[in-house]
């Protein structure tokens, strides 16, 4: 049975190929939803044909489905992992491959959402002494700071902020473990430096209740602050800055890379910062900056009409 596979195929993503805990997640999520689909509709997983696969992604478009919907981009995702399964289980077991052909759906490039920097500094700026607004600056100043994605931010360690010295200057820097494993070394600015040392100093040691918690953000029970407490974070001090729109810690992390650009930074600095592993998907970002300089110039030159 091919969903007998399924260990020894999640054993081969994380170990083999490296990938991380929340990509093979997402490879599990949508394996267990082609597996209820072909139960659902009494399929046979060996006998899959290229036919049945569209009418899978019919079905995750809503056709037939009242259950649920998905994005393009998700079933996009869907199709890679079962390419992927599918694969495998050709390489490994000498199974048919009815993917080989098969092909993901286009997703049409979409700019990321930036804050513009009156927005940034509006979040940034809001006041509070007591221990947790310490902490929601500290996290802030971090996210804005180094643009980390927010399962990189929740899983800081103490251990991973350093001092280096360079002739005469003391640099700040933290280390970010991101997609795959690969580490990432990126220095903090004074803002960033001051919000860490007032959270270390005044808000972190009230919030342990362990003293061999090695987390850098800590719950207000005292353990690593989740995912989920980040996003709200985030989402409320926006909305205490008046931030109409929503912003979530992905928010932060495109106005990093946008505004380092638009700033003059070099895109393979922006890549190496960002922890991209191809300067292709930096390069998104450049579109937007590209899109201000023509609106610029359209509202401005004489002759641009």
């Amino acid at each position: 049975m091919a969903s007998d596979r399924l260990t020894d195929f999640f054993n081969y993503l994380s170990i083999e190929k490296g990938l991380a805990a929340n990509t093979t997640a997402a490879y599990r999520r949508d394996l267990q939803r082609f597996f209820h689909y072909l139960s659902t509709n009494q399929l046979n997983f060996d006998q899959i044909t290229r036919d049945h696969l569209i009418d899978y992604v019919a079905w995750l478009r809503g056709k037939g489905n009242k259950e649920f919907k998905i994005t393009e981009s998700s079933i996009a995702r869907n199709v890679i992992s079962l390419r992927s399964y599918y694969g495998y289980l050709a390489k490994e077991h000498g199974y048919a491959n009815p993917t080989v052909d098969f092909l993901p759906p286009k997703i049409a490039k979409r700019l990321p959402k930036a804050l513009t920097i009156s927005q940034i500094m509006a979040i940034l700026n809001l006041v509070g002494d007591d221990l947790i607004s310490l902490r929601d600056k500290a996290l802030l100043e971090i996210l804005y700071a180094t643009g980390a994605r927010v399962s990189e931010l929740i899983n800081l360690n103490l251990s991973d902020i350093s001092e280096v010295v360079t002739g005469n200057e003391k640099i700040t820097t933290i280390k970010v473990k991101g997609k795959g494993g690969k580490e990432r070394v990126v220095p903090l600015g004074s803002h960033g430096i001051k919000a860490i040392a007032d959270y270390l100093s005044r808000s972190r040691p009230a919030l342990t209740k362990v003293s061999t918690q090695k987390a850098l953000f800590l719950n207000q029970r005292g353990g690593r602050l989740t995912r989920q407490s980040a996003w709200s974070i985030v989402a409320n001090r926006a909305a205490r800055a008046g931030l109409s729109e929503i912003v979530t810690p992905h928010s932060m992390r495109h106005s990093f890379a946008t505004h380092l650009l638009d700033g003059g930074a070099d895109i393979r600095v922006v890549q190496e910062l960002l922890g991209h592993s191809s300067v292709t998907t930096t390069q998104i970002y450049t579109l937007i900056t590209i899109d201000k300089l023509r609106e610029s110039y359209a509202t401005s030159h004489p002759r641009s009409k």
